[in-house]
């Protein structure tokens, strides 16, 4: 299989080679199913935005990597991904495993896959829980309720059978079968790679289910109770699997699977699970973090919600990441209305925009609002990060953040 690296932001060409016209076409397809959100369009090739993961079609797989800053070399940036995926509990740590980590070349739909199918054998291992299910069929024994008008037109000749609609205790439910679908994609995508024997005896330890193509509505209508809570992850990943698999785009000969991030969540969730760690490692310094914290805005429904509120005693912070460089770094005028408002609605005069990048700190500036009769002017803060420490990913970002924030600045 081909394999093709690119980074956030950069630009893949048609080469008629690896990148043919016919992969340009079905990325295409994926991106006008989705909106436009993935990259935009050139007559000759496509331009990535901020979202990251791999896109694999036909016999070509895509890394999308993300890289915050040019300067660093591209090497560096390789598995970050997947680290940040991992410290988000979006992917467990033995389910990639140092052997992976140590790759510059991850495969993270394998990654994914592997994950799912150690998910299934877990299930299959235990025992896959049973449910009562409705069924209208022809049976010999009468059971259930008789479908009067049915019964006739089926059996005016079979007298023996019944037409009836009953009550069946097995594992033919929706929930397998969502999970036999989202097998069944995996099974597609892992032929001739390592998983492809694993895949196959799962799949034949898998009951046989009623074959079903789910919408995202009939995914959200699962679900899960006591005797089925155990399938929650399995139940996540097979959605995540089917929900990427662009059924839309999957009627040809022509197979295609995206499993795409946005930086800009990512990134404010795993600056958000770091601190929290950084938090309960060390409880002596008193720090309370919350995420999307909802404050009433206008009227009766409208709310604002920062990333991050961190409190230490009666100081109240407000943290907003951004997945971006600043130009010439200074923030726009939309961020700082929106720190503004953030800064009275939890009435804190200390607020601050995070960026990836090297270590900036541009001080705690006030806003000179001279109708404000506060004694507390709000200042904001423009600080960068360094997301990456030698090569690999920074273990000490939590403490560079907390660090900016408490940093007291001459106005």
């Amino acid at each position: 299989m081909n394999s093709i690296d690119v980074y956030e932001h950069g630009r893949l060409i048609i080469d008629e080679e690896t990148f043919t016209r016919e992969h340009w076409e079905a990325f295409v397809k994926l991106n006008t199913v989705h909106n436009g959100e993935y990259f935009d369009v050139l007559h000759n090739g496509l331009k990535f935005k901020q979202y990251v993961g791999v896109i694999q079609v036909d016999g070509l797989l895509v890394h999308i990597h993300p890289k915050a800053d040019k300067e660093d070399s591209d090497s560096a940036w390789k598995g970050v991904l997947l680290k940040m995926l991992k410290a988000c509990g979006r992917v467990k740590a033995q389910a990639t495993g140092n052997a992976h980590l140590r790759k510059q070349n991850i495969n993270l739909l394998e990654i994914y896959f592997d994950y799912y199918l150690t998910e299934l054998e877990g299930l299959l291992h235990s025992g896959l829980v049973k449910k009562y299910r409705k069924e209208t069929n022809n049976i010999k024994a009468l059971k259930g309720k008789l479908e009067f008008a049915g019964n006739i037109r089926k059996n005016l000749v079979h007298r023996e059978r019944f037409y009836t609609t009953h009550q069946v205790y097995d594992v033919n439910h929706k929930l397998h079968r969502v999970l036999a679908h989202a097998l069944n994609i995996v099974g597609q995508f892992t032929r001739g790679t390592r998983l492809n024997d694993r895949c196959r005896r799962v799949e034949l330890s898998f009951p046989e289910v009623d074959v079903i193509l789910p919408t995202s509505a009939y995914l959200e209508s699962i679900k899960l109770d006591r005797k089925t809570c155990v399938y929650e992850r399995a139940l996540e990943l097979a959605k995540f699997i089917i929900l990427n698999y662009s059924p839309d785009i999957n009627q040809g000969q022509r197979k295609m699977i995206a499993l795409l991030f946005d930086m800009n969540e990512l990134w404010e969730e795993y600056v958000l699970k770091i601190l929290k760690k950084y938090s309960r490692e060390h409880p002596a310094e008193g720090w309370q973090i919350t995420g999307q914290e909802s404050r009433l805005f206008y009227g009766a429904y409208r709310t604002i919600r920062p990333d991050i509120v961190l409190r230490k005693g009666e100081e109240v912070f407000i943290l907003d990441t951004k997945w971006k460089r600043p130009f010439n770094k200074a923030a726009s005028i939309e961020d700082l209305r929106q720190m503004y408002a953030y800064a009275r609605f939890w009435q804190t005069n200390k607020v601050m925009l995070l960026y990836p990048g090297e270590p900036y700190d541009s001080g705690y500036k006030t806003y000179p609002n001279l109708n404000d009769h506060e004694t507390d002017h709000h200042q904001c803060k423009i600080a960068m990060a360094s997301v990456l420490k030698d090569g690999t990913l920074s273990d000490c970002l939590a403490e560079e953040i907390l660090g900016l924030l408490r940093e007291e600045m001459p106005i």
